[in-house]
């Protein structure tokens, strides 16, 4: 239902849309139940001239109207406990066992930042290649992202993959995604971070792997795409002698 008016473009999202539509039906349900019942006592009960009568609330035949919902409520809340935990363990506390890349997310205010792998894959290396808002990753690989802060809070926010995550000052916190189609999509900052806050966005960018390795050759820092190949190794002259006799 969420999906028609926000794309659910991560292998987690369809998940999260279910907590979230669950929520909205058991509370729902009980919303409406709970209106007819009132109005409807108002209506059965209202005041007639000449009449009245005092309600302790003590008796128990009106009792029952508290304590028989309420332990509905309970089960209700069982069946919400138990779909948002099994769907928080999956999204923030398994990261995937072999992932295609790692991404560094690090807000300031006011952008976000973005170091990518370059074509070793690996981050902090000399072929790292950074952006400021926008991140490029691939469809159907599994990314790890490392969120840090530079300054403030920001929230690390993209909304057609239902991820938000707090970015804290003095932590690298990892979480991870897997994109599900192509297409560039929004990021946001969702915690409030200052005056810029509200310009604070930027893009995402799903490609294919071959789009991808156009991209990273494309952006690969220039010292090292027009680097000289390195000279071969010389051996002492000794050793050269000795290797001609």
């Amino acid at each position: 239902m969420i999906e028609q008016y926000l794309p659910a473009l991560s292998t987690y999202a369809g998940d999260i849309d279910g907590v979230i539509t669950l929520i909205a039906v058991l509370t729902g349900f009980w919303y409406v139940l709970c209106n007819i019942v009132f109005f409807g006592f108002i209506f059965r009960y209202r005041a007639k001239s000449g009449a009245s009568e005092y309600i302790t609330g003590e008796e128990k035949e009106l009792k029952r109207w508290v304590t028989i919902p309420h332990l509905l409520v309970l089960v209700c809340d069982l069946f919400i406990i138990y779909g948002a935990v099994r769907v928080w363990v999956d999204v923030k506390q398994t990261l995937p066992e072999q992932p295609y890349a790692t991404v560094r997310v690090v807000g300031q205010q006011w952008a976000w930042s973005f170091v990518h792998p370059g074509a070793d894959g690996k981050l902090d290396t000399a072929d790292d290649i950074k952006t400021v808002d926008d991140l490029h990753i691939v469809k159907d690989k599994p990314y790890i992202y490392e969120l840090v802060a530079r300054d403030v809070l920001h929230n690390f926010s993209v909304p057609v993959f239902r991820l938000k995550q707090d970015a804290i000052p003095g932590r690298v916190i990892k979480g991870w995604f897997t994109a599900t189609d192509t297409g560039v999509y929004d990021i946001q900052c969702a915690e409030i971070c200052g005056i810029g806050h509200g310009v604070m966005g930027a893009r995402i960018h799903i490609t294919t792997e071959e789009q991808h390795a156009a991209w990273i050759a494309e952006n690969t820092p220039a010292n090292l795409a027009t680097a000289p190949a390195a000279p071969p190794e010389r051996k002492p002259l000794a050793a050269t002698a000795l290797a001609a006799r």
